[in-house]
């Protein structure tokens, strides 16, 4: 820490009260870089100058360029963060601001002629087009513009009418009813203006009075026998609502709420807001926070500064994980919607659902953002395993250790490693048990886990696989295992997190072990779907090894068969050539060459190989 101040910030926080209030942290030049609500002043402010190598990289960088600080004391809590939330709005400090209004405006255009187009456009242009909006959300102009000319059948291709009328086939959207086919020519300019305006009236509108008023003129056209029209706009009627059905999804009980989820990667977090309106998904929004606190805090300082700038409130918030100082956040956004907000995190159902749809999209963006090769679903899976096993960051490396044994003879483990969501084969290892006699899985899991720490000691610094500490270990077995590993751990003086695999009958993954109890998994698909695949390969990795061993013993015990080879000669030979294969290719010169072999005893190895061949 390069801050000469910290010394006498230290002495000035012992004289701040134990009241509620209100601080602000300034640099050298006075300029406020950060501003805080404490329950006790003294405890709070005193945290940042005490320990500060123990702080998240983005506090630790505020800390370095505090100079002094201010406070204000206040009457209650929740007077100190209506307060916090006003003073942010004004001075705007570096090291508040999650959410930097910098989006652009979009717009629906429609070209002007007997033939206009609907489309969905960033700018709005100096030409004579009708321009709708502006709207802030790009997803609302696509899916609307997108919607509106699937319901009334309207063109998208790139093709000039009347130019083209009769030129070429129609395109795909024709044959599966998606467009009326103004390209063959057939379709009246007044029927077609028809649909344009209906599609108009649609979008500033929407669904509900659009189908009103299509139900009156369906009706009047039926009067008058014009069947082939009301037709027309039955088709219409029916393709709303069945835009209506599609977008209903799951939310019959609910009008209006917000799902968010916030999905972290090695330095950033991304924030993702599902938005739900009259039982629709009516908006996205996904924002990267950059450097960020640890995600309790910055759930709560996004829903402040996300409401704060005037959006509307729902009723209902889903988050995906605890939310630091909850009840005090939903009393203030409550008194900002004047009507009850409430926050809270599904566990099951529905709503879980929907926030782990907020989890994916949020995963989707960094997996967009990010310089690495992970993928969407890479991403999300670590992420929602970080979420279930209550780990600070998803982890970024992990190492999963399975003990596999064929008698008491023959004793292994093996170790894979999964380095950001996949399989890093190049780290594999494997051990052969030395110290634990019969199948004691225990044990040998203990004597595995500390020649693999006591690697680590020899060997950091260097360019070994052995010399990176993982994230999380992950054992396959209960709870019996992580009771016995984790405290080892601890003992040797490292803090990695540990947890077991556990199997169901058919030896599929069930839950996740921790010491004193199992976290159930199957309805978390990214996560279950990930842990499998770790256990599956470790497993496997672990018992090929196992057969691999235990044959090649057999195969050398057979050796000693011969005269003049002894357990010795027997593992020099295998140590040579490796595998039974390999040797029975060998000519007598080259297995004569094998340390403490002569001429005659590698003719009697050749004849045992080649013993009953033609």
């Amino acid at each position: 820490m390069q801050n000469d101040r910290l010394p006498y910030l230290r002495e000035k926080t012992l004289q701040l009260p134990m009241l509620p209030g209100i601080y602000k942290m300034k640099n050298k030049a006075g300029e406020i870089i950060y501003i805080g609500k404490a329950k006790l002043l003294r405890n709070r402010v005193s945290s940042y100058f005490r320990g500060v190598e123990r702080h998240t990289p983005k506090v630790y960088k505020m800390v370095e360029k505090v100079y002094d600080f201010d406070y204000i004391v206040t009457e209650s809590e929740f007077e100190a963060l209506v307060l916090e939330c006003s003073l942010i709005k004004e001075y705007s400090p570096k090291y508040n601001i999650l959410l930097k209004d910098d989006k652009g405006y979009f717009y629906v255009k429609v070209t002007q002629g007997d033939w206009g187009r609907i489309t969905a456009v960033k700018q709005k242009l100096d030409d004579d087009a009708l321009y709708l909006g502006p709207y802030t959300s790009n997803y609302i102009v696509r899916e609307t513009v997108d919607e509106a000319n699937k319901v009334f059948r309207l063109p998208t291709c790139n093709r000039k009418f009347p130019q083209d009328f009769g030129k070429g086939r129609p395109c795909l959207n024709y044959h599966i009813q998606q467009c009326m086919g103004v390209c063959r020519g057939k379709i009246s300019k007044e029927e077609y203006q028809e649909a344009l305006a209906q599609a108009l009236e649609f979008i500033r509108t929407g669904g509900e009075s659009s189908l009103k008023v299509l139900t009156q003129q369906m009706e009047q056209a039926a009067e008058a026998l014009n069947f082939e029209k009301a037709a027309r706009y039955r088709d219409r009627i029916n393709a709303i609502r069945r835009v209506h059905e599609r977008q209903r999804i799951i939310l019959d009980r609910v009008e209006d709420q917000d799902m968010m989820a916030f999905v972290r990667d090695d330095s950033r977090v991304c924030a993702a807001v599902l938005k739900f309106r009259e039982s629709r998904l009516q908006d996205k929004e996904d924002f990267l926070l950059g450097e960020t606190m640890e995600l309790p805090q910055v759930r709560r300082d996004f829903l402040l500064q996300y409401y704060g700038n005037g959006r509307d409130i729902p009723k209902l918030i889903g988050l995906d994980g605890p939310c630091e100082e909850q009840e005090l956040v939903e009393q203030y956004l409550t008194g900002l919607a004047r009507r009850k907000v409430s926050i809270r995190i599904p566990q099951r159902g529905d709503k879980s659902h929907l926030v782990e749809l907020a989890s994916t999209n949020a995963a989707q963006r960094l997996a967009l953002e990010s310089q690495s090769r992970r993928t969407v679903r890479e991403v999300a899976a670590l992420e929602e395993l970080s979420r279930l096993l209550g780990l600070p960051k998803p982890p970024k490396y992990i190492e999963a250790y399975d003990i596999s044994n064929i008698g008491s003879a023959t004793v292994v483990a093996g170790m894979v490693v999964f380095e950001d969501g996949k399989p890093l084969k190049s780290a594999y290892k494997r051990f052969t048990i030395k110290t634990v006699e019969g199948t004691d899985d225990y044990a040998s899991m203990a004597e595995v886990l500390t020649r693999r720490l006591e690697r680590y000691r020899q060997e950091e610094g260097t360019d070994s696989t052995f010399a990176r500490l993982p994230d999380l270990i992950l054992l396959d077995g209960g709870k019996g295992h992580v009771a016995t590993i984790e405290p080892l751990i601890r003992s040797m003086g490292f803090a990695i997190p540990v947890f077991g695999m556990v199997k169901d009958d058919r030896h599929r993954t069930r839950a996740i072990a921790k010491d004193g109890g199992e976290i159930a998994i199957a309805s978390n698909r990214s996560a279950f779907t990930l842990v499998s695949a770790i256990q599956e390969e470790v497993h496997r990795y672990a018992i090929t090894y196992a057969r691999s061993k235990h044959k090649r013993g057999a195969l050398s015990l057979a050796l000693t068969q011969v005269p003049g080879i002894g357990p010795a000669k027997s593992k020099a030979l295998f140590a040579q050539f490796k595998t039974l294969k390999a040797m029975g290719e060998a000519t007598v010169q080259e297995l004569a060459q094998v340390k403490g072999m002569s001429k005659p005893l590698a003719q009697r190895v050749y004849d045992f190989l080649h013993a009953g061949q033609s």
